[in-house]
């Protein structure tokens, strides 16, 4: 049985979607998770939502990605507050879809500082205490895009490719000190982004939602999108000693819809 009990987690992206579930499940499994999202209000609604068993505890910060020196400022001061942390989620949402010809180049500046730079920054905080526990896991919510690119979304390909290789090289330097760094590459699941996506998709198309959603799902050999507490259980197998010897991977959690290997 999978057990994160002592163990404190830093969930971003932690107000919806896959980052939800993983806090959800993270507190069921006995962590103290700390939320990190931009919307104080869901923030708190979340909190509150959380399982609590005794001695448990949880909290939140609000931080935007998209400012890069609040965020570093807000980082550090985190750390300092609830040291150390064990468990680093690294989940931040997808930049807008549209074909990559089209793209404006402040679209690619400003993914790639709130996925590649927020990475960054949180790992130089809080890999430290790390070292001083002998435990760490890094895990990044990526996108399967990192082993096939997704047509319609150019610039969240690029920036999703450049976080799945940062995270490799970081995953080799760590090793040594019993960190483990891994990707989880969700597939179709049922978030606001998949609905956002598929919306895209109708309307660039001038086809039905239904119709999009049906050609998406053929794509499954499942024949279903994922519920997100799917990803969130990928996650917490990566994140507890019964993956101490994974690090460096990526983990496609799509219901078999990437042919390759």
């Amino acid at each position: 049985m999978i057990n994160l009990k002592y163990k404190r987690a830093l969930v971003c992206g932690s107000t919806q979607g896959i980052g939800k579930a993983i806090a959800h499940t993270f507190a069921h499994l006995g962590a103290e998770v700390i939320l990190v999202a931009r919307n104080e209000d869901k923030l708190q609604r979340v909190l509150s939502e959380l399982p609590r068993n005794e001695g448990q505890t949880h909290t939140y910060v609000a931080i935007d990605f998209q400012h890069l020196g609040q965020f570093e400022e807000k980082v550090h001061n985190l750390t300092a507050l609830y040291p150390p942390f064990h468990i680093l989620v690294n989940n931040t949402g997808g930049p807008p879809p549209g074909d990559i010809l089209s793209a404006k180049t402040e679209t690619f500046s400003e993914a790639f500082s709130a996925h590649v730079l927020c990475n960054q920054i949180l790992a130089q905080a809080i890999v430290p205490g790390m070292k001083r526990e002998n435990f760490g896991r890094i895990i990044n919510i990526i996108s399967t895009s990192v082993k096939q690119p997704i047509q319609g979304l150019g610039v969240s390909n690029t920036i999703r490719a450049a976080v799945a290789n940062w995270a490799k090289t970081l995953a080799t330097e760590l090793a040594p000190h019993n960190i483990t760094v891994n990707n989880i590459l969700p597939g179709y699941t049922r978030t606001e982004r998949l609905a956002h996506i598929i919306s895209g998709r109708a309307e660039r198309s001038e086809r039905t939602l239904g119709e999009i959603e049906l050609d998406m799902l053929a794509e499954v050999p499942m024949g279903r999108f994922a519920a997100p507490e799917e990803v969130a259980a990928a996650a917490a197998f990566l994140a507890s000693p019964l993956a101490s010897y994974i690090t460096g991977t990526n983990l496609p959690v799509d219901g078999g819809r990437i042919l390759s290997l």
